[in-house]
């Protein structure tokens, strides 16, 4: 089907992408992956073609351009050529939104620049090792000494932890108030007693540097807290659909990649003198896949102009989110198969994306986390 979401602007958004991830990250995206980084310079060179900061307002070196079609197409250009270690999602999709919503004019004059030119990388830390979906178990404290927060706990599993310069770390500063007992801070680099353990070794997202954190009595200043203080864990949840809808376009786009991955390669590659491609099963294994991949875009692109609109709700961005990756999984699983043993081999693209597709139902929100809300929305 023809897509009809996109304007005559997004299409030279996306040239300007394509080239850039075809000459900047496609060639040395295989030696990232083993050095378990990406190096800073990447983010240099996106912030100085605006890809980094087209949402951010032109007073902060933006193009003010808060469309979420912009970011479909980063992550879908990403996506298209395999470079899942390049960390621009978390920033351009997820810390963006927290800091146009919720940043004072003091903390946007302060971060803003240099997050769109890539000075400043940054990341958000949720996840404790005791603590996955379930946010309200977070258990690292910040306390209050006069105009500094003092910050106790750890983090896990945190994407561009290594090379963030600022960290929003959701933290517990009243026990006592429940859900409302929660406030996001910004630690940035280079604070007394905030501590960043080991590149954590991952099956898949091979260059994407996801690390441990650590806060032994870091004094952060007041001035530091985004947005309200109690209003953290509203704030996460005013946010968390458009990080699902972000999973969801990152799915759609891997399954339309590997789809035409395997089509090429079943039209070439022989068995019993004849290729791949004529055998029935072949065709109706791709015919299903992409069926499927095809319904899924419908829906992802509805959901991105519904986010666009103000209406994407949490269980439509929660239903898209657990359907498109658990069709990720599956797609994958098919082309490899298709690939015979030719798709074990790291050496295509398929088998790096068997790796890197495993995360897609766990991170934002597992699966069942996922039904869980469909269903209480239905049931109650």
């Amino acid at each position: 089907m023809q897509r009809t979401i996109f304007e005559a602007e997004h299409e030279a958004f996306r040239e300007t992408m394509r080239t850039f991830c075809d000459k900047e990250i496609a060639p040395y995206h295989e030696q990232w992956e083993s050095d378990g980084i990406v190096p800073r310079e990447l983010w240099l060179k996106a912030g100085e073609l605006g890809i980094l900061g087209f949402m951010m307002p032109e007073e902060y070196g933006g193009a003010g351009m808060t469309d979420f079609r912009y970011n479909a197409i980063v992550q879908e250009e990403l996506t298209r050529i395999g470079a899942s270690g390049v960390g621009f999602a978390l920033h351009t999709d997820l810390v963006s939104t927290y800091l146009l919503s919720y940043a004072n004019e003091e903390q946007k004059a302060r971060w803003l620049p240099k997050f769109c030119t890539g000075e400043m990388i940054t990341a958000i830390a949720m996840t404790e090792p005791g603590t996955g979906s379930d946010l309200q178990g977070i258990k690292t404290t910040a306390v209050k000494d006069g105009d500094h927060w003092v910050l106790n706990g750890s983090k896990t599993f945190i994407s561009n932890g290594i090379l963030a310069d600022l960290v929003l770390v959701v933290c517990q500063t009243d026990p006592e108030a429940g859900a409302m007992g929660f406030t996001i801070i910004a630690v940035e680099r280079g604070m007394e007693g905030f501590e960043r353990g080991r590149n954590l070794d991952k099956i898949g997202l091979k260059a994407q540097d996801t690390a441990e954190l650590f806060f032994d009595n870091v004094r952060v200043p007041v001035a530091n807290t985004l947005g309200q203080e109690g209003q953290g864990f509203i704030y996460l949840m005013e946010k968390l659909p458009q990080e699902r809808l972000t999973i969801s376009v990152v799915a759609a786009a891997a399954c339309r990649t590997v789809i035409d991955q395997t089509v090429a390669y079943v039209k070439d590659r022989k068995a019993f003198g004849r290729p791949i491609a004529n055998f029935q099963n072949s065709r109706f294994v791709l015919a299903e896949l992409e069926t499927e991949a095809q319904i899924a875009r419908v829906f992802v692109d509805r959901s991105i102009m519904e986010l666009n609109a103000g209406t994407l709700t949490v269980q439509d961005a929660a239903m898209g989110k657990w359907w498109t990756t658990e069709l990720q999984k599956k797609t994958v699983d098919k082309c490899l198969q298709l690939h015979g043993g030719y798709g074990y081999m790291t050496e295509y693209p398929i088998a790096r994306a068997y790796l890197d597709t495993r995360i897609q139902t766990i991170y934002g929100g597992t699966t069942e986390i996922m039904k869980e809300i469909v269903g209480r929305t239905l049931l109650g």
